[in-house]
């Protein structure tokens, strides 16, 4: 090893990656590296909540990916973002806190023989760095009591958590027709059991976006141990023989500033840079599918077929109904004087349409009741365009976006040559399947029983899109691949299971099957996707992560 060799690599400073180099570095006596392909944080537009708009889309930021054309969706390509700067996803993403379910979890135990990936033990590490606003308030001024809140939120974690500073009337009408059409309501989306309606808790302090690089790098950077290197992409892993004749991995090589960096790793190299592009570092670096890596002449220094498969992702289903007599943003936000408005309000008091998560109000509930769990996710909002990034339409509408939380249908990210300046090949294979078409269908029927309900017929809603003309399974089914979309929640590809499953890239302990001194850590290696939004599962991931890291390290040492 080189004097200037680092303990721990971390490529890629997204969500998980600013959670590890926090934990790491905290060992003075451990050198860190953190690499990022992306520029600083320092992009305006990234901590404003409604900045999502500028961000997506936008090369400062964003990888700027396209799905390959898909069979499911009519054979359309979608723009699928990633982040590209520090805080990854979390720095463009909806801000929405969300866990899952209990089952998500309690399925990876079983996927993966070991019960530390059980609900009992995931929780912990969800709690271990969060800043829950229900904590700030203290005991229950009625009862005295918060323990339904404090066993399960966390106080003092860098994660800090907030409710939403807005309301709509709109909204509130419409969660009120979810409950007459069946939908409980509910006060907390993150206790286990998720089923009900009620608003998004967010990742905001003060109407700020709070990503993972204020939390976690922030209060890290005076360490002399971490050094944090930006607009830096690695190109490969360096995989040399270990003297039993194995395969480890001792560092990266990075391009940064027209040069060609190769760094060297005494201890381990972690892979933090997501579902897309973990899986295709591993790919370029000869960790694959032997036939996809000798297509491209690269060597193949291990077959490891599952690399890059099993993805998986929400596609969600936007339903536009046209409404009369109720305020939204489409007309808001449609005039000079309510522009004004709307940034004057968020000047002086941090609140209003620019402190927005993209979605506000939340639902999950059932496709149809012989589902024996909440399988739907519902993202409701005051206001309707025709594709992400579109003006908003001239007339008042409401969106409901709804998704089916386990999709059955399973996709792939492959390179597409052995430059690493050639984005992937994006195929996530929607609606491929049976049950995820019925679903589809199903849950459209199931918005119009909602927008048919009392409590929303003063505002006379019309369904504007996909139609009421489009009635059979079929049509509706059709009618899903033209007008849904993604909502960026890719996971899977390096997916962690028993050594025994050759599809399986990681063990339980994250680490790469074949390759000492490599792990993979962020949402690629979910076994099956949360039923939820993933970007805090892929906190608590890199929480559990960190601790088993400094744990295997200390059983070498022994």
């Amino acid at each position: 090893m080189p004097d200037d060799a680092f303990d721990y690599i971390i490529v890629g400073a997204g969500t998980a990656g600013c959670l590890l180099a926090n934990r790491l570095s905290r060992d003075a006596s451990k050198r860190v590296l953190l690499i990022e392909a992306g520029r600083k944080d320092n992009y305006p537009w990234i901590h404003i909540p409604v900045g999502y708009l500028y961000c997506i889309g936008n090369p400062r930021t964003d990888w700027l990916y396209r799905t390959e054309a898909d069979p499911g969706l009519n054979g359309r390509s979608l723009r699928y973002p990633r982040g590209k700067t520090l805080g990854g996803c979390s720095s463009i993403n909806g801000m929405i806190y969300m866990r899952g379910q209990a089952r998500d979890y309690d399925a990876w135990a079983a996927a993966t023989g070991d019960d530390s990936w059980s609900w009992a033990n995931v929780v912990p590490d969800f709690k271990a760095h969060e800043d829950h606003y229900r904590m700030d308030e203290g005991a229950d001024p009625m009862t005295g009591d918060n323990s339904r809140f404090s066993d399960m939120h966390g106080h003092g974690g860098e994660w800090r958590i907030e409710k939403q500073r807005l309301r709509w009337n709109i909204l509130e009408a419409f969660a009120e027709a979810a409950v007459e059409a069946g939908v409980p309501r509910t006060d907390d989306f993150n206790g286990g059991d998720n089923e009900g309606v009620g608003y998004f808790e967010v990742n905001q302090r003060s109407g700020l976006r709070w990503n993972a690089s204020k939390a976690f790098l922030r209060p890290a950077r005076a360490r002399r141990n971490l050094a944090i290197v930006t607009e830096a992409q690695v190109e490969a892993l360096v995989i040399l023989r270990d003297a039993e004749g194995g395969k480890v991995c001792r560092g990266v090589v990075a391009h940064t500033a027209g040069r060609r960096i190769e760094y060297a790793a005494r201890r381990e190299v972690i892979l933090s840079a997501g579902a897309i592009g973990s899986p295709q570092i591993l790919q370029l670096s000869g960790i694959g599918a032997g036939a996809l890596l000798r297509k491209h002449g690269i060597d193949v220094a291990l077959d490891l077929p599952g690399v890059g498969e099993n993805l998986q992702d929400h596609l969600q289903i936007r339903t536009v109904y046209k409404v009369k007599g109720a305020r939204t943003l489409n007309t808001l936000a449609n005039s000079f004087a309510g522009k004004a408005m709307i940034g004057l309000e968020y000047a002086l008091k941090r609140t209003g349409p620019m402190s927005m998560s993209p979605s506000q109000l939340g639902a999950f509930t059932r496709s149809d009741p012989a589902q024996p769990h909440a399988n739907l996710e519902y993202h409701v909002q005051p206001l309707s365009l025709d594709a992400f990034g579109e003006p908003l339409h001239p007339f008042p509408a409401l969106t409901a976006s709804v998704c089916n939380l386990n999709p059955t249908s399973r996709g792939s990210v492959r390179i597409r040559s052995n430059r690493m300046t050639d984005a992937p090949m994006i195929a996530p294979n929607y609606l491929a399947s049976d049950q995820d078409r019925k679903v589809a269908a199903d849950s459209l029927r199931q918005v119009r029983k909602i927008a048919g309900q009392a409590a929303l017929r003063r505002y006379e809603p019309e369904e504007w899109k996909p139609g009421l003309q489009f009635q059979s399974d079929e049509e509706l089914v059709k009618l899903a691949g033209d007008i849904a979309s993604t909502i960026f929640h890719p996971v899977g590809t390096t997916r962690m299971g028993m050594p025994s499953d050759p599809m399986a890239v990681v063990d339980s302990r994250l680490r790469v099957i074949g390759v000492g001194g490599l792990r993979v850590v962020d949402a690629g290696v979910m076994p099956t996707i949360v039923s939820g939004n993933t970007n805090s599962p892929t906190l608590m991931i890199a929480e559990k992560a960190a601790r088993m890291i400094e744990q295997d390290a200390r059983s070498a040492r022994a």
